[in-house]
């Protein structure tokens, strides 16, 4: 039977529906609060595999919550550990570690305890190495710097990371994913999905900077294959391509009827903007809403290879352009 954590989310869920699809017939899937099962039957909905979805088996368990864990584990031979949390708030600094990094060591550790054959953990290229000054691109085998100022979410990946990796001395057959920013439909209200909902709103800014972006199909498709592979104790960057964030947003503008910005977030209105932000979280006790490190992070200029997955697998990843428009289709529903 395979165990899939983070089901409830675009990653976890899609995988759910492959697994399925591709007669993985015994899958057993964790949920918090039953309401977020319902973001997993609308993306069956979405899909028009409404009657796949009652094959999944729920359990009620949190990552955190150890005696859930226990039942949750019970007849599971494979594991993929999707859950996680992510935020770029750095008043969120308490429960990024905790969940990624304390709730991995528990996932880890179950895996030790019940014999699992394989377990494959979705990290991000957050937790990869930075840039020496020899290199021009950053791959699996760049290493991290710790002198080098990074985003608590980014620091918590890198942790959750270092928990699969004693799994992994201690016996436990592991592979790791690093996905760049994953488009996907039905989230259009968080994560990458959020770019077209705030698009389509009218969104004023864009950078230059570039990050790395893959379809949540391609990132599945992979995990499952390594998975069923004799691979093990490796990690692979799961990435289409290297785009600008200008590009991204033009290309979504364009293809949703929307306006393009016209203004381009410079580095020096970026720092205006997450002082003023962060005053005004601590006068009026609100919600970050940008931070330092997003600001450093949508300036990024830094290219990331995916070399070795394309080379390991033969692996031809979908181009981000064309996969836009399956989105927008699932966008306009």
């Amino acid at each position: 039977m395979v165990l899939v954590t983070g089901g409830t989310g675009l990653v976890g869920a899609h995988l759910l529906l492959h697994l399925i699809e591709n007669d993985e017939t015994k899958v057993r899937a964790l949920y918090r609060n039953s309401n977020y099962i319902t973001k997993t039957k609308l993306l069956f909905d979405l899909y028009k595999k409404s009657h796949l979805f009652s094959k999944i088996e729920w359990v009620q368990a949190d990552i955190l919550d150890v005696p859930s864990l226990e039942i949750a584990f019970q007849n599971i031979d494979y594991v993929y550990h999707c859950a996680a949390s992510i935020s770029f708030n750095p008043n969120d600094e308490d429960q990024l570690r905790k969940v990624n990094i304390e709730g991995t060591a528990n996932i880890v550790n179950f895996c030790i305890a019940k014999n699992i054959k394989k377990l494959c953990h979705v990290s991000s290229i957050a937790a990869l190495g930075d840039l020496a000054q020899n290199e021009k691109v950053i791959s699996e085998t760049s290493e991290w710097n710790p002198e080098i100022l990074h985003s608590d979410y980014a620091i918590s990946k890198y942790g959750a990371e270092m928990e699969v990796w004693r799994g992994f001395q201690e016996g436990l057959p592991v592979v790791i994913v690093n996905p760049g920013i994953i488009f996907g439909p039905g989230f259009f209200n968080q994560g990458s999905g959020a770019f077209f909902t705030s698009i389509k709103k009218g969104f004023p800014f864009y950078t230059n900077g570039n990050s790395a972006y893959v379809s949540v199909i391609d990132v599945v498709k992979i995990m499952t294959t390594l998975m069923k592979s004799d691979c093990s104790g490796e990690r692979f960057i799961v990435i289409s391509e290297n785009i600008t964030y200008k590009k991204i947003i033009f290309t979504i503008a364009n293809k949703i009827k929307a306006s393009k910005p016209r203004i381009e977030a410079k580095p020096w209105l970026l720092a205006i903007a997450w002082r003023l932000d962060w005053l005004i979280s601590s006068i009026f006790r609100t919600k970050r809403k940008i931070s330092k490190h997003a600001t450093q992070s949508i300036l990024n200029k830094d290219l990331i290879s995916n070399e070795k997955i394309k080379s390991y697998l033969n692996y031809n990843f979908q181009e981000i352009e064309n996969y836009l428009d399956t989105m927008l289709l699932h966008f306009k529903n």
